[in-house]
């Protein structure tokens, strides 16, 4: 029997005696930070991109039996809230605050400076994982991130808004808005890290980030079994690249063969039969920017059917692996008292544009494929090769009943399925709750059931005050009333307000993009926004049109006018205003940087990835890649530098002895240049420039052609002309220097190939102006939310 240990909290007076010896002195230890005994396990499961209509629960035809059974064994929540964005959103429900006062009104690419846009989450606004963590939970976050500002997602940090920096004691995924499930850009902890194996050999990040999140858990268990934990489980699943393997898209052939517009039909009267939504609910109207199924031509429809198969075996293949999650916790006898919510971050995504696209890059580069080399790769789709996205009339489709999709704030954009499962905290199985919930109030639901209060200093910052609300007192009382009566919407100008029951919206540009004649991300000016004001707010009774498809803003203008000016009440709580509809213009504002800007670039071997956000812009302009190598007796190979992947990028490398560059164009075409003869052993300078013969056609899908040279010791050895080159982005992106990890450029080479001689570095130099695109650019960021 061991002697007893006394204790004592840290930073109060030391209750032992300290005397001239030990054996006259008596011992106390600073207590350890514990767990209330008992105190539940809380995991959120964070689905991405994934509409009202599209989990199986929710009436969807696409199978989810994982989440439908948390449904089943839980609650199914009907009139939760998001913000119609992904970071915006992540922000909300990390720490109980709104998105503008997260400085989180976009994503960080395009933060502007504002209190509510610049991109900085503030410490005073603190995350359920630092609260967590001070009451003796461990803390892990698993997937996708995208809360730190991309300038900052570099090897040169600073770190203090990555996860760690955030309380969170283990992170394992991507740091960005998107990533390829088949060759992810992983990070663990604090750096880089290689997938674990290759699609050949079976790997898919869904399945990995599973795999992480488990070994977590086991990790503190077998030590700390009584120890509880927060899991932050983001999977990439289901923003694009819509990627499975292809058996579980098979299962799906010949199951959207009667189009979106039935698809809807069957899912709305499956919502009616399910009770997920009222029996007097009207379906909202047709989209005008949704061509009607019959008149596509039987080609498009086929490609549109096949890229909805891939989507749904994406989306069962997710639920698939979040049942091995499930499961895991139900072996190690956690399940019944885990806090499970499961979310989406905004409605279902258009980012595919009206046909889809099997290579975003094509969409991001204002070049995309016609339909007949979309047919020749539609066995590809959702393979390694691909970076597909099915075609808006889907998102449409899977936002059934609602209107609309992600970016906007009707209900198509902000409503979205919830899920919440704790056998041990609550009696009620397999009902439906319709109180009005956001996602600002997740944090004080979780505080509320653990009996936790918000915490008044973290790290030595004061914290603000919460502004989600907890609905706790739903979980057994069906009837209860809603404690969330107001919650404000705001999204690129498009804005909305709920108030007890009722509903305004001021779309912008308009009801649709066909209406409106603009495009997303029309500027708003004072004059225009006065106008937008007095004539264009719509007005919906919730409680009895949750669909909004009865505008009563003419019968009901007193009421009207009351949520306008609610409205502009809750702006300026939160730090809306300025309010700022533009892409292009926000894309352009200078940021402060952590680095100077400049024409040189050294690389050296062996270092991490760098983002997009932190690499050199070569596009479009003279430029020059020159690596320092010594080639030992015998010869070497591999790549020096190279940038992008098989969908698009650019390749610096050794090969057969010769010096070699391709440059792979939206994987549409590649071109190469290589030196007539081999490289000798010993120390050279190899050199790779570029120099613009013609002005790019950006909106045409055309990057400056040009004159591509090769250059050993300063003597030409190779050249030729590219008729074409990428005009704005390589999506994904990521430059490397001395192997090419991950999904090659091009076809030349299985990845890695490191360079096999001595690297000393590779040096980027950049002159000229640099031609750039920015509305293009905007959509690329825009993606990755």
């Amino acid at each position: 029997m061991g002697k007893e240990i006394r204790e004592y909290r840290p930073g109060t007076a030391f209750p032992g005696i300290i005397g001239r010896t030990a054996g006259e002195s008596t011992p106390a230890w600073p207590q350890p930070t514990r767990a209330t005994p008992g105190s539940p396990n809380v995991v959120y499961i964070v689905l991405d991109d994934t509409g009202f209509g599209q989990l199986g629960c929710y009436g969807s035809p696409v199978a989810t039996p994982n989440l439908d059974a948390l449904a089943a064994n839980g609650l199914l929540y009907n009139n939760m809230h998001t913000t119609a964005l992904c970071s915006p959103s992540r922000s909300c429900m990390i720490t109980g605050r709104n998105h503008h006062s997260n400085a989180m009104a976009a994503i960080t690419e395009i933060s502007t400076g504002y209190p509510g846009y610049n991109g900085n989450i503030p410490f005073e606004n603190g995350f359920l994982s630092e609260m967590l963590l001070q009451h003796g939970y461990n803390t892990y976050m698993v997937g996708k991130w995208h809360l730190t500002p991309s300038e900052q997602e570099s090897a040169a940090g600073p770190y203090d808004r990555w996860p760690l920096g955030r309380g969170f004691e283990r992170f394992y995924g991507f740091l960005g808005g998107d990533t390829s499930q088949w060759y992810p850009d992983l990070v663990y902890d604090n750096h880089q890290v290689e997938p674990p194996a290759t699609p050949e050999q079976g790997y898919h990040l869904t399945a990995d980030l599973v795999n992480k999140a488990i070994s977590f858990i086991a990790d503190a268990k077998q030590v700390a079994p009584d120890k509880p934990f927060f899991l932050d489980f983001c999977t990439g699943a289901t923003h694009a690249p819509h990627h499975v393997p292809k058996e579980w898209a098979d299962h799906y052939r010949g199951r959207f063969d009667a189009g979106w517009d039935a698809y809807r039909e069957e899912t709305f009267a499956r919502q009616k039969q399910l009770g997920v939504v009222p029996q007097e609910t009207r379906l909202s109207r047709h989209d005008p920017d949704v061509p009607d199924w019959g008149s596509l031509s039987a080609d498009s429809r086929r490609l549109a059917a096949r890229m909805m198969e891939v989507y749904a075996g994406f989306l069962t293949h997710t639920d698939h692996h979040i049942g091995r999650l499930v499961e895991f916790l139900g072996e190690i006898g956690e399940l019944d008292n885990t806090l499970i919510m499961v979310v989406s971050d905004n409605g279902a995504s258009a980012e595919g544009g009206v046909t889809g696209t099997t290579n975003e890059g094509q969409f991001f580069n204002n070049a995309p494929e016609p339909i007949e080399d979309s047919l020749t790769a539609i066995d590809e789709l959702g393979g390694p090769t691909t970076f597909n996205h099915y075609p808006w009339g889907w998102t449409w489709a899977g936002n059934t009943p609602f209107r609309r999709w992600k970016r906007e704030t009707y209900r198509g954009g902000t409503s979205d399925p919830f899920l919440v499962h704790w056998p041990r905290g609550f009696k009620a199985r397999g009902e439906i709750r319709t109180q009005f919930t956001h996602i600002i109030d997740m944090v004080p639901t979780v505080l509320d059931t653990l009996g936790i209060e918000r915490p008044d200093v973290i790290r030595g910052v004061a914290q603000s005050p919460l502004q989600g609300i907890s609905f706790a007192h739903t979980f057994d009382a069906p009837s209860a009333p809603t404690n969330h009566h107001t919650q404000y919407y705001e999204m690129f100008g498009h804005r909305a307000l709920d108030h007890d029951g009722w509903r305004a919206v001021c779309p912008w540009p308009g009801p649709s993009f066909t209406e409106a004649g603009s495009p997303w991300g029309t500027p708003l000016n004072a004059e225009t926004l006065t106008s937008l004001d007095a004539n264009n707010w719509e007005l919906y009774h919730i409680d009895q049109d949750v669909a909004e498809t009865n505008d009563l803003a003419v019968d009901q203008r007193d009421k009207l006018i009351e949520l306008i000016s609610l409205w502009y009440v809750e702006a300026g709580k939160y730090n809306v205003l300025p309010i700022d509809s533009t892409a292009t213009q926000r894309m352009m504002t200078e940021r402060p940087q952590i680095t100077e800007d400049r024409t040189r670039y050294t690389f050296r071997p062996g270092t991490q990835t760098i983002p997009r956000a932190s690499s050199p812009r070569i596009l479009n302009r003279p430029h020059s890649v020159t690596a320092d190598v010594e080639i030992p007796s015998g010869g070497a190979e591999g790549v020096l530098l190279c940038e992008g992947t098989d969908v698009g990028g650019w390749s610096f490398f050794l090969q057969g002895g010769k010096l070699r560059y391709v440059h792979n164009y939206v994987r549409r075409a590649v071109y190469r240049v290589e030196s007539a003869e081999s490289v000798p052993e010993g120390r050279h300078e190899l050199r790779f420039e570029f120099e613009p013969t013609g002005k790019p056609d950006i909106a045409g899908g055309k990057g400056a052609p040009g004159r591509a040279q090769l250059y050993v010791d300063g003597s030409l050895v190779g050249e030729e002309d590219f008729p074409v080159t990428t005009p704005v982005t390589f999506q994904p992106a990521g430059m490397t220097c001395g192997a090419n990890p991950g999904s090659p450029v091009a076809g030349d080479y299985a990845p890695p190939f490191r360079f096999t001689g001595v690297l000393h570095s590779v040096t980027v130099d950049l002159s000229g102006e640099l031609i750039t695109d920015m509305q293009s650019e905007m959509r690329v960021h825009m993606a990755r939310q």
